[in-house]
């Protein structure tokens, strides 16, 4: 039986057309995102068998916006956490809700009850503020959500290991209340700018998936597709304009997102083709260090240009 054939225990539930690596790929086209064929077999493979899907790739290369389309396609809640150092328990998981304590305990004094109130009586789940992850976990409309744990390696490599028992068996433990396990365990995206390495740990609890710049033709079907409204002369060049500036000794290549951002800004203008002055007034949608935009504008946006032209 072929790939895009199996049936697996994570199939129940889901859209018809999610149960097949050609469906999946169909509904993401559907929705505006473009995968190939791999990106889209590991997406499959991930829902098949309830696994977390790591997804590392340079800066707007659509690995938030693939965790996005998933949960449309799935009919799921998008449940987000961004990730950043200094990230803790109380601000991804949970934390208790003081001001709602100490109003407990002062209703307690007003009847009298303080002496023989106990812990319980103030450290029950409607005293929880839930956070991302424990939001994950408590689904209750009978789908089970799409948790994008974005940016991994922005995070602490403590909070990396506290996320392993949450990746294991998705459940949380509150030491006053119990362990919290979820009824339908989410589906999990992690994405990684790799501005450092994720621990080995958590990969093997992963699929993974590498998310590269895409090929030229690729990227201008994805502008088609999301800029609709685009010349098709100047999508070309667009697209051929910033895989040139790729080729640059830059601090930081454009992605995919500042390709479309571009593209929706010329269409703006009313652009219907490049021009040296049209680039160079538009520079700061594609590239965001002030260095960067000083080594194109001017000769180099011209000579870029020429480039384009001659082999078109």
């Amino acid at each position: 039986m072929a790939a895009s054939e199996t049936r697996g225990p994570a199939t129940a539930g889901r859209p018809e057309r999610t149960r097949s690596i050609e469906g999946l790929q169909d509904a993401f086209r559907a929705e505006g995102y473009i995968a190939d064929r791999s990106l889209a077999t590991t997406a499959y493979l991930s829902l098949e068998l309830g696994r977390p899907l790591l997804l590392e790739g340079e800066a707007g290369v659509g690995k938030t916006e693939l965790a996005k389309t998933l949960a449309t396609v799935l009919g799921a809640r998008l449940i987000r956490l961004q990730c950043y150092e200094g990230l803790d328990v109380n601000s991804a998981v949970y934390e208790w809700n003081y001001p709602r304590q100490m109003l407990e305990i002062r209703l307690l004094e007003a009847r009298g009850e303080i002496a023989r109130a106990t812990a319980h009586d103030i450290f029950g789940p409607e005293f929880l503020l839930r956070r991302p992850l424990l939001q994950a976990l408590e689904s209750h409309d009978g789908v089970a959500p799409v948790l994008l744990i974005d940016e991994i390696d922005r995070a602490d490599e403590e909070f990396e290991a506290y996320l392993l028992e949450i990746l294991s068996d998705f459940q949380v433990t509150v030491p006053e209340i119990g362990t919290i396990r979820a009824e339908l365990p989410p589906r999990v995206i992690v994405t990684s700018n790799r501005t450092r390495e994720v621990h080995d740990a958590l990969k093997r609890r992963c699929l993974y998936h590498w998310i590269d710049y895409p090929t030229a033709a690729k990227e201008y079907e994805i502008v088609l597709t999301r800029v609709p409204d685009a010349p098709e002369m100047l999508a070309r060049e667009i697209v051929g304009f910033v895989h040139r500036l790729r080729e640059a000794d830059l601090t930081k290549v454009p992605g995919v997102a500042e390709t479309l951002d571009w593209a929706a800004a010329l269409l703006a203008l009313g652009a219907r083709e490049l021009a040296p002055d049209l680039v160079d007034d538009t520079l700061g949608v594609l590239l965001k260090y002030e260095e960067d935009v000083r080594a194109i504008r001017g000769v180099a946006t011209a000579a870029y240009l020429d480039e384009l032209a001659a082999r078109a």
